[in-house]
């Protein structure tokens, strides 16, 4: 008897870009509520390409911190940068790459710094402990300066400042370090925020070169000790961390100025963050420190006012 062959598999239908973009726009909302609020000040096309490189990013983070994260080994992550070269070929395999797809044809991105975020999760599979600050900031770049890299070509440059006869034989700036230094400074606020919860999962992200520097040991932090010396290294940390933010501002400028009120106010408000430490006199092992929503509000305009004039 003739055997018919068996038919094929059929194809998974994934939502239009549209949908997509409200899948992403609601990931983003939920899950990074001062971020969001920076991005309602952009552009609709803008803003819609960063909640699909926050959904990409927050999907990332979630094989090596999210609930399943327990099963997730090298080959998993081996799997999700095919999964990335996929899209970056126009093949998108799930609702929320559509968007990304979408975003990556519309503002031509680069696939390196998505690759360079995979090797940061893949430094969270065997590593619970950075040394020197010097490792840290490998793992900062990976994780969270990939992500300034990803904005700004989003963001796009200022050109305006070359239509000059005198200036248009000098080549466009493009403020990549200082995108860089933003994602570090973010980074660095988040790793000093979170201090309590990495605590309990058994992980220390300050280097151990500044406990020891202070004379505070991984058995205090593991305890949780707030004393002097943990108020002084909490105080070395957080002004290491806006060096970061101040050497960020100075790449605004060169920004398209539909870009900088938005990028000023997400800076603003994530510095914030460590005023709200600082107040709460450094303890980080018990308490969170956010920023009450009036003051997000308040900040917005005086954020408006430094994109108009610095």
């Amino acid at each position: 008897m003739l055997q018919l062959p068996d038919s094929p598999p059929r194809m998974k239908t994934l939502v239009s870009v549209d949908e997509s973009y409200k899948l992403c726009r609601h990931l983003t909302a939920k899950y990074a509520k001062t971020f969001y609020l920076g991005t309602l000040l952009m552009s609709p096309a803008k803003r819609q390409a960063i909640w699909a490189i926050y959904a990409w990013c927050r999907r990332t983070d979630e094989l090596v911190d999210g609930p399943a994260s327990a099963i997730t080994t090298p080959e998993t992550l081996d799997l999700w940068e095919q999964h990335l070269e996929a899209m970056f070929a126009g093949h998108p395999k799930e609702n929320y790459d559509v968007a990304l797809v979408d975003a990556i044809q519309r503002f031509n991105l680069d696939i390196q710094p998505f690759r360079d975020m995979i090797a940061g999760q893949r430094m969270d599979l065997h590593r619970s402990r950075y040394q020197t600050f010097e490792e840290l900031y490998l793992y900062c770049y990976r994780v969270a300066g990939t992500v300034g890299l990803m904005s700004t070509a989003v963001m796009e440059v200022d050109n305006t400042t070359n239509t000059a006869p005198w200036h248009q034989s000098k080549p466009l700036y493009i403020p990549t370090q200082e995108a860089i230094a933003l994602g570090i400074a973010n980074q660095l606020t988040n790793i000093l925020r979170d201090v309590g919860e990495d605590a309990r999962r058994g992980r220390i992200y300050i280097p151990l070169e500044d406990l020891a520097r202070f004379n505070y040991t991984e058995q205090d932090f593991c305890n949780g000790v707030v004393d002097e010396r943990w108020r002084s290294l909490m105080r070395f940390q957080i002004d290491r961390a806006r060096q970061f933010y101040t050497e960020a501002e100075k790449g605004i400028t060169h920004l398209a100025p539909d870009a900088r009120w938005p990028v000023w106010a997400a800076s603003m408000l994530y510095g914030q963050i460590l005023d709200v430490i600082e107040r709460n006199d450094y303890d980080v092992f018990s308490q969170r420190a956010y920023v009450p929503q009036w003051k997000k509000l308040r900040t917005l305009p005086i954020a408006w006012m430094r994109s108009q004039v610095l």
